[in-house]
């Protein structure tokens, strides 16, 4: 087991997929109950929201991704109370990680995502206490924009 190192407002973080799988959690599910009110409705069965292809618009890449992660991106997301000043902190932080693809991002980065402090949203992510998953990133993990097939199988 990796030793605790206290992170800093400049550490980045991300959803943890690992997190998910080792808590028994289902991520999808969980993820549908972020999704608007017309995705959920299109989702209603999520097992049934299948791999979709995506094409980054900066590097043209093509990757496969969650349809339910991809509806979220595109539709969700642009709503005007995804993310609004009512909206708990630690939910705020994991649907931004939603939104941009689980690209990290350290509390500094937050606080100008989220318009609130980045020492409160440090205390909050930063302690023993893991919300959502969101955890720092591990130097040797690498960014996924999508949940792996395995637990796009899931149920």
């Amino acid at each position: 087991m990796d030793a605790w190192v206290r992170p800093t407002v400049d550490t980045k973080f991300h959803i943890d997929e690992e997190w998910w799988e080792e808590k028994g959690r289902n991520f999808r599910v969980h993820l549908l109950s972020h999704l608007c009110m017309e995705c959920q409705e299109r989702y209603k069965d999520y097992r049934l929201a299948e791999l979709i292809d995506w094409i980054d618009a900066e590097t043209g890449e093509v990757a496969q991704v969650d349809g339910l992660w991809h509806s979220l991106r595109i539709c969700c997301s642009s709503k005007p109370d995804f993310i609004n000043e009512v909206t708990p902190l630690t939910t705020a932080v994991f649907r931004t990680f939603l939104a941009n693809g689980n690209e990290p991002l350290s509390a500094r980065e937050l606080q100008e995502r989220l318009r609130r402090p980045a020492e409160t949203i440090m205390r909050t992510i930063g302690g023993a206490q893991v919300y959502h998953g969101i955890k720092p990133v591990k130097s040797k993990t690498r960014r996924r924009s999508s949940p792996s097939r395995a637990q796009v199988g899931a149920t």
